[in-house]
C-alpha cells in the first residue's frame, strides 16, 4: 500500500490548523457564478454507493464552475451492482483516464482503502459513521460569515452524534481552534463514549442546559427507523430536544441554527425554526458549492 495521492481529501482529522485555513480561505474566493476554467480537461468520476441529494450535486456544479468533465458512477446499474470490488472498480476507472474520484461509501474507510491504491487524488463524500469532511468545511465557512473569528465560540450539537460522520468531522475541524463543544441528546444517540472522540467534548442530556449561552446550534438528522425498539420514542425525542422557538431563545440573541440536511420540519426543528432569521440552513446548502470547488482545485493542484 501507498500513501494516499496528494491533494487527496479522506478526513479532518488529520489536517493541520494551517491546511483548513487555506482551503477555507481559497473557499472564499471561489465564485460559482463566474466561471474558472482551472480543472479545463480534467475529467472527476462522482463515485456514489450511497444516495445523495446536496453532496453530489454540489461537487458535480463545483467541478463544471472550474472547467472539469464530470461522470456519475452510481452503484445501482453498474459493475458495482455485480459484484465487482472497490478496488476493481477504482482500477477501472483510473484505466479510463479519471483525473481524480470524489467517493461515498457506506462503509468507514472505504476512501481511505481506494486513495491507498491508485495515483489519483480520492475525496471522501461520506464513509459509513466515519466522516464528512467536505460538510464540516462548508459548515466552518458558513460559520466565519457570520462570526468574526472561531475564538471564544461556544458550539451545540444536537441529535444523533453516534450515527453522524457530520458530527464527527465537525468537532475535529472546531477543536483545532480552541471552540467549546457540547453534545447532546439522549445515550442511545450521545452515549458517554462520545466524549472521548475528541478531546474536550462536553455532553449533556438536557438541551436546555446545552443552549444557555451559545454562539451556534448544529442539529443533526434524526432517522426515525433508529428509534425502534429504543428506550426513547419519537414522541419523546421531539418533546425533549425539538428546536423550538422558546427554546432559541435560550441561545445567544444572535446563534446561528444549522443543519446539514436534509431537515425533518416537526422533528429535528419546527417550521418557524427553519425559517427564522437565526436559520442559516440554506446558506449553508449554498456554500456548499464554492467550498467543494476548493476541495477540487486542491486535489489537482490548481489551489491559488
Amino acid at each position: 500500500m501507498n500513501k494516499p495521492a496528494r491533494g487527496s481529501l479522506l478526513g479532518i482529522e488529520p489536517l493541520e490548523a494551517k491546511e483548513i485555513l487555506g482551503l477555507l480561505k481559497l473557499a472564499r474566493r471561489m465564485n460559482p457564478l463566474k466561471a474558472r476554467p482551472l480543472l479545463r480537461g480534467k475529467r472527476i468520476v462522482l463515485l456514489f454507493y450511497e444516495p445523495s441529494t446536496r453532496t453530489r450535486t454540489s461537487f458535480e456544479i463545483a467541478a463544471k464552475s472550474l472547467g472539469a468533465i464530470t461522470t456519475l458512477v452510481q452503484s445501482s446499474g453498474s459493475s458495482i451492482e455485480k459484484g465487482e470490488s472497490i478496488l476493481d472498480t477504482g482500477y477501472t476507472l483510473r484505466a479510463i483516464g479519471a483525473d481524480c474520484i470524489v467517493m461515498r461509501h457506506p462503509s468507514a474507510g472505504a476512501p481511505h482503502l481506494m486513495a491507498q491504491h491508485l495515483d489519483i487524488p480520492v475525496i471522501n463524500a461520506g464513509d459509513g459513521m466515519h466522516e464528512h469532511p467536505s460538510q464540516a468545511l462548508l459548515d466552518a465557512v458558513t460559520i466565519l460569515k457570520h462570526k468574526k473569528s472561531f475564538h471564544g465560540l461556544h458550539v451545540a450539537i444536537i441529535g444523533d452524534v453516534l450515527h453522524s460522520r457530520v458530527a464527527r468531522s465537525a468537532c475535529h475541524l472546531l477543536t483545532k481552534f480552541g471552540v467549546k463543544i457540547t453534545l447532546c441528546g439522549p445515550p442511545e444517540f450521545v452515549p458517554d463514549v462520545a466524549a472521548t472522540l475528541v478531546p474536550g467534548l462536553r455532553i449533556t442530556r438536557h438541551l436546555e442546559d446545552a443552549l444557555r449561552g451559545t454562539d451556534v446550534i448544529m442539529l443533526l438528522r434524526v432517522q426515525t427507523e433508529r428509534l425502534a425498539g429504543q428506550k426513547i420514542s419519537l414522541q419523546d425525542y421531539i418533546a425533549r430536544y425539538q428546536m423550538t422557538p422558546a427554546r432559541l431563545k435560550l441561545a445567544k440573541r444572535d446563534a446561528l441554527v444549522m443543519h446539514p440536511g436534509p431537515i425533518i420540519r416537526g422533528l429535528e426543528l419546527t417550521a418557524d425554526v427553519a425559517e427564522s432569521g437565526q436559520s442559516v440552513i440554506v446558506d449553508e446548502v449554498r456554500n456548499g458549492v464554492p467550498t467543494r470547488m476548493a476541495i477540487l482545485a486542491r486535489a489537482l493542484g490548481r489551489a491559488r
